[in-house]
């Protein structure tokens, strides 16, 4: 909870500041992303395999991110975040979706939103990462939903920057009509989402067994689930 509040401060502080210093808002976030696997480590250690598998799952993000980025709301890093939550659980999950942000920006260029992507992406892979220790993670239907509601809940997150930040003045109708012109956007961000997983999930989650059972990289209590 703390680090939630310490990232709602950040961000709070960013539009205050008219969004300047964004490149050191961001890095604030990504230090409040960190702290729940720091505490993790003291109470469950993490291996070197972990954290190299969560370097692994950032760098394919962003791999699937930045060649789609000319298609407009098309995300494949969101599949891949979601996966990682679902493997690793939710802090690991929160530090793959908001690490994603940041490095990937360094290609597609930092900005003001670079804060608010990290925490939309972070939550994304915390709320993955809350499915993958129940039972719901084998359902194909219910994983489906979830990445195509996640499509629709980034944009919002997106928006609500983008209201708070440009739309002035604020009242009932502008903020509303912020939310609705991004919806062609957040569609097909959600639709790529449910392709991706639909065709590749279980696949996915097939290799990652495999190569756990051979490598030993997924953390224990969330190995065992996956079986």
């Amino acid at each position: 909870m703390l680090v939630f509040i310490l990232i709602a401060v950040f961000l709070m502080l960013m539009m205050l500041l008219s969004n300047k210093h964004y490149l050191l808002f961001s890095f604030m976030i990504l230090l409040c992303s960190i702290l729940p696997a720091y505490w993790r480590f003291e109470t469950q250690p993490l291996t070197t395999q972990t954290m190299m598998f969560v370097a692994i799952l950032v760098a394919l993000a962003v791999i699937g991110r930045v060649p789609f980025a000319s298609i407009p709301g098309v995300q494949a890093a969101s599949f891949v975040i979601i996966l990682g939550g679902i493997s690793l659980g939710p802090e690991l999950g929160f530090v793959t979706g908001a690490t994603t942000a940041l490095v990937s920006n360094m290609f597609l260029g930092q900005g003001p939103w670079t804060p608010w992507q990290m925490f939309a992406w972070g939550l994304m892979g915390l709320s993955a990462g809350f499915i993958g220790i129940t039972k719901l993670r084998k359902s194909l239907m219910f994983m489906i939903i979830f990445a195509g509601l996640w499509g629709f809940l980034f944009g919002w997150i997106m928006d609500l920057w983008y209201a708070l930040a440009y739309v002035s003045p604020i009242t009932p109708k502008s903020f509303i009509l912020a939310f609705v012109s991004s919806f062609l956007f957040d569609l097909s961000h959600a639709i790529s989402n449910v392709v991706l997983i639909g065709l590749l999930y279980r696949s996915w989650e097939k290799l990652f067994l495999r190569l756990d059972r051979k490598y030993n990289f997924l953390p224990t209590k969330y190995n065992q689930r996956m079986d």
